[in-house]
């Protein structure tokens, strides 16, 4: 039995078919997880979720840590009932209505109020150690910032097998890219920072993806990026990063993007040039 088994009992289901008992009990628990005084600020951002979210504040509810947490949300501009799982839950959550990742993050990085920053994805559920195995790295003197792999949790249309090859090849490929480009190994929903560190450069908001990236690129001058390959960190997810399509057609996708320009791996780069599609018009 997998440690996420029973937040999947709840994953993809409109919030009304969530039993009553397990609405409480994620409510209880975040309740008594919040600090006055947080050390810690775990954001997570949502667009519309309604269907996913609570499933992944009832693994944030289970967070095991010895640092004071505050567990707060942000609304994107969702036209589902997101912001009614937030009430229901007792996540103090922010409406941002402009739509982009980048102005989520932004939005949760100006009300949050822990030294130190995480970023989470409302399709993915984290395991309970996470918060203080990213810390422990975290809080280096020489770290501004520290990312995790994940993983895919298995369907009917992705073998446990299929995932263990896929996020084997791909874990492989980001172990040798992050030696010279490592803001290219960032996920957003794996990524944490010292958040005065990011106030000083700010979240981009002008772009439509790589926010996470580009974050961690401008942190660097701060201190290195740091990654935790600790299976007990590593966080599960949706198939937002592979589509609807089978691993092996996300296989040969990421073959053809990462072959045309293999050899940028094995240079560093202190800033990028967006393509026009990539810009929030």
């Amino acid at each position: 039995m997998a440690w996420y088994d029973k937040y999947m009992t709840i994953y993809g289901k409109p919030f009304n078919e969530v039993p009553q008992d397990v609405i409480d009990g994620i409510r209880v628990r975040l309740s008594n997880l919040q600090s006055d005084v947080p050390l810690v600020s775990v954001v997570v951002i949502a667009y519309n979720e309604e269907y996913r979210l609570a499933s992944c504040l009832w693994s944030l509810s289970e967070l095991k840590s010895a640092y004071p947490l505050e567990i707060i949300g942000v609304n994107n501009n969702s036209k589902d009932r997101t912001e009614d799982v937030y009430k229901s839950l007792g996540v103090p959550y922010f409406n941002e209505l402009r739509q982009s990742p980048g102005f989520a993050r932004q939005c949760g990085l100006d009300h949050a109020r822990g030294k130190y920053h995480f970023c989470i994805d409302a399709d993915t559920f984290y395991p309970q150690h996470y918060v203080d195995l990213m810390m422990k790295k975290l809080t280096k003197s020489n770290v501004s910032c520290v990312s995790s792999f994940w993983s895919f949790f298995p369907d009917e249309n992705h073998s446990r097998f299929g995932l263990m090859l896929f996020e084997l090849i791909r874990d492989v490929f980001l172990f040798v890219q992050h030696f010279k480009r490592p803001e290219l190994c960032v996920r957003g929903m794996v990524f944490a920072f010292n958040a005065d560190y990011a106030r000083r450069v700010k979240i981009r908001t002008d772009i439509r993806r790589g926010e996470d990236g580009s974050l961690a690129l401008s942190l660097k001058q701060f201190g290195k990026i740091s990654f935790l390959y600790n299976r007990k960190a590593r966080p599960v997810t949706g198939y937002g990063t592979i589509g609807h399509q089978s691993l092996w057609q996300s296989f040969i996708q990421h073959v053809k993007i990462q072959g045309k320009g293999l050899s940028r791996i094995f240079y560093q780069k202190d800033h990028y040039e967006d393509s026009e599609e990539n810009l929030v018009k």
